[in-house]
Parts: structure tokens; C-alpha cells; sequence
């Protein structure tokens, strides 16, 4: 290390002279110290401060992640009830011709509020299960098929589909995006600190969504 503190020779006799320099020596070799361990404090608190502002930055990312989440959620829930009501007045057209089926559709089905995204692609899966009974009973019954009523039906069952489909593309892109936050290193770690983990998608079968469509 260069210093600008020249040492100050030793020997059996100092003069007065020499006993000063000597002295401010040692106080110059003691101000450096202190300018290191300055710079060194300045340095940590530096560091200190680029991870403080890090965590609070990444902390906040994934809360506004999980919020757009929520806010997705909330779409995907309307979309749901819609579905039931439309599905459920198609229900009550076909009591006349297929009560007992009609009755056991309806118990099928169970939406309630606080449901977990497990349980509300099973109820979607039930409602597809549902509008597919619906569509071949309407084969069986063709004036059932021509009723006005009944087409202003479809028409609205369309809607929701779009509806549906829009929102979920919606929810899963949002959880597309949270997940890749929280399993991402270094934002794993804040994640982790957080009690946070992956959020499941909004799916529907393949098999299930073929049964979708109205034949008109």
C-alpha cells in the first residue's frame, strides 16, 4: 500500500526534532487507518443498500403479480356463474322433455364462493360435461332444437364461452408470469422469505372443451 507517511529512523538517541516527526508519523499512519475503514464502511453500507432497495423492488413485483392474479381470478368466477345461469335456463326449457335427466344435471354442479382453482376447473369440467348432455338432448328433441327461446340460449352460451376463454387466457398469463418470479433465482429466495408457491393454471380438457360447441 502507498503511504504518504515517511517512517522516521530509529536510534539510541532522538533528538526533539526527530521526537516530533516521529509523532506525526504515527498520527498520519492512524488517519489513513481511519480513511480505510471509512471507505470500507461506505462500501458496506453501499452494499446494504443495493440489496435493501433489491428486496423491497422484488417484493413488490410479486405482490403486483399476485394482485393481476386476484383481479384475473375474479373475472374467471363471473364467467363461471354466467355459465351456470345460461346452462341452468337451458335446463329449465328441457324439464319437459327430460326431467329426471334435467334434475340430476342441476345437483351435478356446485359453485360456491372461497373455491380453490382445483375446484373450479373440476366445476367447469362438470359444466362441459353438462352442455354436452345438453346438446344431445336437443338432438333427441328437434322442436326443442327450433324453439326460439332455446336459441336465444345458445346464442348467450357462446357469449360466455368467449367470455370464459378470455378470462382464462387472462388469469394464466398472469400466473405464467408470477411463477417465473418465484422460482427465478435470486427472487426465489424473497419468495421463499414471503411463504409464496406456484399458482395452479386454469385448464379445461381437451376432451371436455370438444363437447363445447352448440350445433345450431
Amino acid at each position: 500500500m502507498t503511504t504518504f507517511c515517511k517512517p522516521v529512523a530509529t536510534g539510541a538517541a532522538i533528538r526533539p526534532a526527530r521526537m516530533v516527526e516521529k509523532i506525526l508519523y504515527y498520527f498520519c499512519v492512524a488517519g489513513e487507518m481511519e480513511l480505510i475503514m471509512d471507505i470500507l464502511l461506505y462500501v458496506i453500507g453501499g452494499i446494504i443498500l443495493v440489496v435493501l432497495l433489491w428486496y423491497i423492488s422484488t417484493r413488490n413485483s410479486i405482490a403486483r403479480a399476485e394482485v393481476k392474479i386476484d383481479e384475473a381470478e375474479s373475472g374467471i368466477d363471473v364467467a363461471l356463474t354466467k355459465r351456470y345461469d345460461v346452462l341452468t335456463k337451458m335446463l329449465d326449457i328441457t324439464k319437459g322433455y327430460a326431467k329426471h335427466e334435467v334434475e340430476t344435471l342441476t345437483k351435478v354442479v356446485n359453485l360456491r364462493r372461497g373455491m380453490t382453482m382445483g375446484e373450479r376447473n373440476q366445476e367447469n369440467s362438470k359444466m362441459d360435461e353438462m352442455l354436452g348432455k345438453i346438446n344431445v338432448l336437443v338432438e333427441n328433441y328437434p322442436d326443442l332444437k327450433a324453439s326460439e327461446n332455446f336459441k336465444q340460449l345458445q346464442m348467450a352460451v357462446m357469449d360466455v364461452e368467449e367470455h370464459l376463454q378470455a378470462s382464462r387466457r387472462a388469469y394464466n398469463g398472469n400466473v405464467t408470469i408470477f411463477n417465473n418470479i418465484i422460482v427465478s433465482f435470486p427472487s426465489s429466495i424473497v419468495a421463499g422469505m414471503m411463504g409464496k408457491s406456484k399458482r395452479e393454471f386454469f385448464e379445461a380438457e381437451a376432451t371436455k372443451r370438444s363437447d363445447v360447441k352448440m350445433e345450431f
